[in-house]
């Protein structure tokens, strides 16, 4: 059964509780929130600038008829990813992540990339699982304290 649906503007107010709850929950040792709370105005913006953006697929992972994650891809870039920390361990993102790859294949593409924080052990773990490849290739995050973001790859 598939978990993809697209994406709307009125998700929005939902995406950005569940993607502000994960990164708190899983980036917090990264983004201390003390000193670098989730910027919900600015990911707001990114969205719906990414929504308007006619390169970018934008995607809600749905459970029980909810928003419960979303997924993003521009052109062969797996762009953003996440699932609500309810979800976490129930099988529901690694069945989204598949089929984020299958919309890729669909379009075309052979290979697909993205990026993840360094130290972000716990998504290192879920991609390195499903046949990610780190690659060489590493850049700052606009965000402040501007964690180390790494590349990784692999052939669909």
């Amino acid at each position: 059964m598939p978990v993809l649906r697209p994406l709307v503007p009125s998700d929005l107010d939902r995406l950005l509780e569940v993607q502000r709850e994960g990164a708190v929950a899983g980036l917090g040792h990264i983004f201390p929130q003390r000193d670098h709370p989730f910027p919900i105005d600015a990911i707001r913006a990114r969205w719906e600038g990414e929504l308007d953006d006619p390169s970018v697929d934008a995607f809600a992972i749905v459970l029980d008829d909810e928003l419960a994650g979303f997924a993003a891809t521009r052109v062969s870039e797996f762009l953003h990813f996440g699932t609500a920390i309810h979800t976490w361990g129930s099988g529901l993102a690694g069945a989204a992540h598949d089929e984020v790859l299958d919309h890729l294949r669909g379009r075309g593409h052979r290979t697909a990339w993205l990026w993840a924080f360094e130290d972000n052990h716990r998504a290192t773990r879920f991609y390195a699982r499903r046949g990610w490849r780190t690659t060489d290739e590493r850049v700052r995050t606009t965000f402040a304290p501007h964690p180390i973001l790494r590349r990784y790859e692999r052939e669909l």
